[in-house]
């Protein structure tokens, strides 16, 4: 009988020593790395998601009008318009060469983007004779007026030296130099907005630039064919890097060939927002 008491009195004095603790729940969540697969499950859902920039409905590839909802006619109908080397000008004309629904026009052609210069005539010099035998009508006779009084009143930007940009206020030595370069490296200026992608330039500096230059004579462009050319051939143009242009070649292998300046706006890092200036200087 003592034996057991002191048995118990031992037991009762190491329970009471070492008392068990009750196994709690010790799982720290980690707030980061919930976040990563959060947003790797946002991705998966979103993957197969067909974002739509602005394009150019010309150049519509039969992935690309499956993707917008138009139906195998309708994409040959386009094809087949451009093989004879026109353009549709105009949503509606669009629609009149596919036959697209209206529904289907309604959705894509806010997306629509056409080349600034779509309905603008050709200049006709007069040769001789008058305005009836040239074919010139008076309207056209202003433009040109309009065009010569341009030429007096402003420089052209595109021969433009350093010192002659030197006497805009807001611009010294370094920007002059800096335009000058870089309208150099695109072979010209092609369009008046170009000269606010060069660095540092201030919009209001610009501003007062265009109030003294414009551009008279637009540059002769050698395109780069983005469907041969070699990265270090696309990286040429000063708007893509080689990482991008490298990207450009690799998405190209890998599709079989670029068949829309608007498949490009996909490729990371490329600078879409400056896509209609980039088409200028590339071809397919």
């Amino acid at each position: 009988m003592l034996l057991f008491i002191c048995i118990f009195q031992v037991v009762y004095f190491l329970v009471k020593s070492f008392p068990v603790t009750e196994n709690l729940n010790t799982v720290v969540v980690d707030v980061e790395y919930q976040d990563q697969l959060e947003d790797l499950r946002v991705k998966s859902q979103n993957k197969d998601t067909f974002q739509l920039y602005p394009f150019n409905p010309n150049y519509i590839s039969d992935f690309k009008g499956y993707t917008l909802g138009m139906s195998i006619e309708e994409i040959n109908r386009l094809h087949a318009f451009r093989a004879k080397n026109k353009y549709v000008n105009s949503s509606l004309e669009f629609q009149k060469v596919t036959l697209v629904s209206d529904s289907l026009l309604e959705l894509v052609s806010p997306y629509f983007k056409f080349p600034e210069w779509v309905g603008k005539n050709k200049k006709t010099p007069i040769v001789g004779g008058n305005l009836a035998e040239s074919g010139i009508s008076k309207t056209s006779l202003v433009s040109q007026a309009g065009l010569s009084s341009l030429n007096s009143r402003f420089k052209d930007l595109n021969t433009a030296t350093a010192e002659d940009l030197k006497d805009i206020k807001g611009i010294g030595s370094v920007l002059s130099q800096r335009i000058v370069k870089f309208r150099d490296l695109l072979g010209g200026f092609v369009k008046e907005e170009q000269l606010g992608h060069v660095y540092g330039l201030e919009p209001e500096v610009t501003a007062s630039i265009l109030k003294r230059f414009k551009i008279l004579e637009r540059p002769s462009i050698s395109k780069i064919n983005i469907n041969i050319a070699s990265p270090g051939e696309i990286s040429k143009l000063v708007y893509i890097k080689y990482e991008v242009a490298a990207r450009i070649v690799a998405f190209r292998d890998v599709n079989g060939g670029i068949d829309s300046f608007d498949e490009l706006v996909g490729i990371e890092d490329f600078p879409s927002e400056k896509l209609d200036i980039i088409e200028l200087y590339l071809q397919l």
